[in-house]
């Protein structure tokens, strides 16, 4: 990678500088603070950028922002002493992967740049592997994890192996909206076994809801949550993706470390609402967010479900809010989507003609292209016939 190191304090510069370049990095290092990322980005457009000396100041991220929303292409880290719960949600708001301290041990700095240089290249994802969907609701209730079910059950339904995954550790109950099984191994379960990763333990980790479907469940005891840590997603979403045709991946409401580890692996984003303000509010959010966090916006749409015909908000205002961003819409249906909830059954499977169903069918086509047999081919079947 080009990395790009900027620091008040020449030791730390010539540290830096020295352990990077011993791991095969190209190292451009910058005496100052952060008043010089942009004339450094502009001059050396580099793939990541350290800036060391930062304080645990909110205000001192103006300039970071600057930085995220006019070169995305960049990946920033921040070294910091001091490092604060509000400073550090304000770093990953205005676009910051990480924040490691300053000075930062050399494992610690290794790992990060590794990183780093993995999201640049999911940025890019190449083919050959499975396709990782993320579906990022954007408020409680609006739907997300009965689509992602219903989708998987569809994509699953073409031959096609699919894994969903329930990221929702502490509230996640995607499980219950396609089975009424318990599961006998959750995703806590997995990450503690993380150094036994390989394919067979994922797939005797999961639970198989149907031909070709499995389900990776959240952990039903909320205090083992913790136990999960944002290396885990990955190594799991990974390796899922090189055994499984699809990997979906249900998200909790808001973003954090583990969810945002998901969204860099992820060829697909959605962001899910109804149309309602509250929703679009949160949604917009949303979108900001995907965008600082160098998302490009082939990778992100919407999905606006319980869309009515004559709804309050026109079609038209909600892609407007949400900056013209790709729509699918999934019709309303309150009595019947209850119903399948309540029954652990998945729509698409009691009822392929509802509106519902054709509509999510209709997204798994757009995924999942089935390929049409050719009236030529169906003569000559019929001619030997």
């Amino acid at each position: 990678m080009k990395i790009a190191l900027i620091s008040p304090n020449v030791q730390h510069l010539h540290d830096l500088q020295r352990g990077l370049e011993a791991q095969g990095h190209s190292v451009q290092s910058f005496e100052g603070g952060k008043t010089r990322m942009a004339p450094v980005a502009q001059e050396s457009s580099p793939d990541l950028m350290l800036v060391d000396g930062m304080c645990c100041d909110p205000q001192e991220l103006v300039l970071v922002e600057q930085l995220t929303s006019q070169h995305p292409e960049i990946v920033v880290l921040l070294m910091c002493a001091r490092q604060t719960p509000e400073f550090l949600l304000q770093a990953m708001r205005v676009g910051v992967r990480e924040v490691l301290p300053s000075p930062a041990p050399a494992e610690a700095l290794e790992a990060a740049v590794a990183r780093a240089a993995a999201r640049k290249a999911a940025r890019n994802p190449v083919s050959g592997g499975g396709q990782v969907l993320a579906f990022a609701p954007s408020k409680g209730g609006c739907g997300s994890t009965f689509i992602a079910a219903n989708l998987a059950c569809l994509l699953a339904a073409q031959q096609r192996h699919v894994l969903l995954i329930d990221l929702n550790l502490q509230f996640g109950d995607a499980l219950s909206f396609v089975s009424d099984a318990k599961a006998p191994t959750t995703l806590a379960d997995l990450a503690a076994g993380i150094d036994r990763l390989d394919a067979s333990l994922l797939a005797a980790s999961a639970v198989k809801v149907d031909a070709g479907f499995s389900l990776l469940a959240a952990p039903e005891d909320l205090t083992r949550a913790a136990e999960v840590k944002a290396e885990h997603v990955e190594a799991i979403v990974r390796l899922a993706a090189q055994h499984y045709d699809f990997v979906l991946i249900d998200l909790p409401v808001g973003l954090n470390a583990l969810s945002i580890r998901a969204l860099d692996r992820a060829q697909h984003i959605f962001a899910v609402l109804q149309p309602g303000l509250p929703y679009l509010r949160n949604a917009s959010k949303l979108m900001q967010a995907f965008k600082s966090l160098g998302y490009p916006p082939s990778r992100v749409k919407a999905i606006v479900n319980r869309m009515e015909k004559g709804s309050d908000i026109s079609l038209a205002e909600i892609r407007r809010l949400l900056g013209n961003a790709d729509l699918h819409l999934v019709a309303d249906a309150p009595r019947d989507v209850p119903l399948s909830i309540n029954r652990g059954v998945p729509l698409v499977n009691l009822n392929k003609a509802h509106a519902v169903s054709r509509g999510l069918a209709e997204l798994a086509q757009q995924l999942s292209p089935r390929e049409e047999v050719s009236p030529s081919l169906l003569g000559r079947l019929f001619r030997r016939a």
